[in-house]
């Protein structure tokens, strides 16, 4: 799995060739989400105060995130994308 990001004890990742619609996982602890990249819609369950930093640093990255997709899908190396600050 590759890693794009980390943050705060957050880890943000992408599988190659994954399943549409295009998304990336988060981990923080024992928790994961799964965020949609083009509605910003979440599935899974995740610290609420974690989430806002996910969805704060989706919102400056979303081009990247997109990018990064697109490269998974032709199975190239990912960029990685600056950490929330």
């Amino acid at each position: 799995m590759p890693e794009l990001s980390r943050f705060l004890g957050i880890v943000i990742y992408m599988y190659h060739r994954d399943h549409a619609p295009a998304h990336f996982h988060a981990e923080y602890a024992e928790f994961e989400i799964t965020v949609d990249i083009e509605s910003g819609r979440v599935t899974g369950r995740f610290p609420r105060r974690a989430l806002n930093l996910v969805m704060e640093w989706y919102s400056l990255h979303k081009a990247e995130l997109a990018a990064d997709w697109n490269l998974a899908q032709n199975r190239r190396p990912l960029k990685a994308i600056d950490p929330l600050e």
